[in-house]
């Protein structure tokens, strides 16, 4: 599964990424591993997921996500269904 994701940091600024396995990644940012730009801002915490097909997919959404505006990407996390706000919920309540 390739997924992109934002992460709410603790300044409130908002980090874009993409992996293939979203629970080892939000663990890695959650020590300081994930990403120098996390490591000084945690704590972190999931607040946008898309599953996508292929990683060059997920590579293109992540590029195209960092080019919209703050209020942009806010309104990508307000409209998100409920189904995913529920997953996004789940693993960002697991102590990994």
């Amino acid at each position: 599964m390739n997924v992109t994701y934002m992460l709410r940091c603790g300044d409130g600024t908002l980090y874009t990424g993409w992996t293939n396995d979203m629970e080892r990644r939000l663990a890695a940012h959650r020590k300081g591993e994930g990403s120098r730009y996390t490591r000084s801002r945690l704590p972190v915490h999931l607040v946008y997921m898309e599953e996508l097909e292929s990683r060059e997919a997920a590579m293109s959404r992540e590029w195209h996500i960092k080019r919209l505006k703050r209020k942009e990407k806010e309104a990508l996390v307000a409209c998100l269904p409920e189904t995913v706000r529920m997953e996004i919920q789940a693993l960002d309540s697991e102590k990994t």
